[in-house]
């Protein structure tokens, strides 16, 4: 199951899991949709793979399996990947 985690590692921008601007890595490395399209260039700075629109859990799931509260942060891994 998906973590769906809350944030972005490059801008540290709120994702909620019902979002559409999500995107993800095979390792679930998660970003917007702007550090994603944009400095990244759809490739996940971290592994190498590319970056997908990240699938939302249906609202009546989430109770029973909630996103995680985890942010995972790491600016210095975006920079200058313009």
């Amino acid at each position: 199951m998906l973590q769906l985690r809350p944030n972005c590692e490059c801008c540290n921008t709120d994702l909620p899991p019902d979002t559409t601007e999500a995107r993800i890595c095979t390792f679930e490395c998660t970003f917007c949709a702007t550090c994603a399209d944009g400095k990244l260039k759809g490739t996940c700075p971290n592994c190498g793979g590319e970056l997908v629109t990240r699938p939302r859990r249906p609202a009546n799931k989430l109770a029973k399996y909630p996103a995680s509260t985890e942010r995972v942060y790491k600016p210095q891994g975006c920079a200058g990947t313009n």
